[in-house]
């Protein structure tokens, strides 16, 4: 083979070699940018739905950078899940929204009651996948709900006494509604914003709400005077009690100690008669005689002048003292 033919053929396999290799290069660029097409970043409260070929995969909820295969063979759809939403239903006050707000109670009344749901997206692929319509499939749940347990009370609850209770079972029913729905919904709560009745009869309903609250507020005060004055007549009457014991223990107490006192004496008499009673007599004496006025005469003292003590008054001669007569001695027994 001649030498040009030889030149010729290696620079065709160079060319061939630099072309595939060009070409390889050229496939892989497409591919990574291709493949740069798969990812995707979640921000905190985000979940994304894969579907591969329009069937759903997965839901990525964790936050951060992601990857999928690239479009058309997985496509990726971003929902927020950590977005509490608030949906409101009637005004009160416009007359628009009268047929909305206006609901029967369960003694045949009506009042007009305006409230709110809370709510966020629990499972992200049926809230997308599953409804057609979930802001109308929520409308019509709440007020489905909110009428039931509105036409199981009487208006009074609902105006007044049953409030909390009637959001707590409206929320339990509308949860109830949207799981059989598969929603993907899950309710946060239900707040009764304003409930009023019917306008003719507004200022009549105003008048019972005002007595009933007056009448709360009286029995709350009684309750606070009854818990106040209570303990203190418990107080006082335990202080009674513990007087009483303690007197009574006192009286028993003296009681005992005077018998033992008598039944001693009573035995030094036994012992000693004569004694013991004068004894008895002296101590006597030393109980009366201090209190008492005493004239002392000696005994067999002659010419002694009557003396009758008329007590002091001023009156002449009245309280003077008799003669003094001769030395005096005790008188003995």
């Amino acid at each position: 083979m001649a030498e040009g033919d030889t030149d010729k053929q290696v620079r065709r396999g160079v060319a061939r070699t630099l072309g595939t290799a060009v070409m390889a290069l050229a496939v892989l660029g497409a591919l990574g940018f291709w493949a740069s097409f798969g990812f995707y970043r979640l921000n905190p409260g985000e979940a994304a739905i894969i579907l591969r070929l329009g069937q759903y995969r997965a839901t990525e909820v964790r936050e951060g950078l992601h990857w999928h295969l690239p479009p058309p063979i997985e496509t990726m759809d971003v929902a927020n899940i950590g977005l509490v939403a608030r949906e409101q239903f009637g005004d009160v006050n416009s007359e628009t929204s009268r047929i909305e707000s206006a609901m029967q109670t369960g003694d045949n009344n009506i009042v007009d009651l305006e409230f709110v749901v809370k709510y966020k997206v629990r499972d992200p692929f049926q809230s997308r996948y599953r409804i057609a319509d979930l802001r109308e499939t929520l409308r019509d749940g709440s007020q489905a709900a909110m009428r039931e347990v509105v036409g199981r009370n009487s208006v009074d609850d609902v105006l007044s006494e049953k409030r909390g209770l009637i959001q707590d079972e409206a929320a339990e029913l509308l949860q109830a509604i949207l799981d059989r729905y598969e929603s993907g919904i899950f309710v946060e709560g239900i707040e009764l914003q304003e409930v009023q009745p019917p306008g003719p009869v507004r200022d009549a309903f105003d008048d019972v709400l005002a007595a009933a609250q007056d009448r709360d507020r009286k029995v709350n005060e009684a309750e606070g005077y009854a818990n106040e004055v209570l303990p203190q007549a418990r107080a006082r009457a335990a202080e009674h009690v513990e007087e009483a014991i303690a007197y009574r223990d006192e009286r028993i107490a003296l009681a005992t100690g005077e018998s033992q006192r008598f039944l001693a004496l009573l035995e030094a008499y036994r012992l000693a008669p004569d004694v013991t009673r004068q004894r008895m007599y002296l101590e006597a004496m030393e109980q009366v005689l201090p209190g008492v006025e005493k004239i002392l005469i000696e005994p067999g003292t002659a010419s002694v002048l009557p003396y009758l003590p008329l007590g002091s008054g001023g009156r002449p001669g009245v309280g003077s003292a008799p003669p003094a007569p001769a030395p005096a001695a005790e008188a003995r027994p």
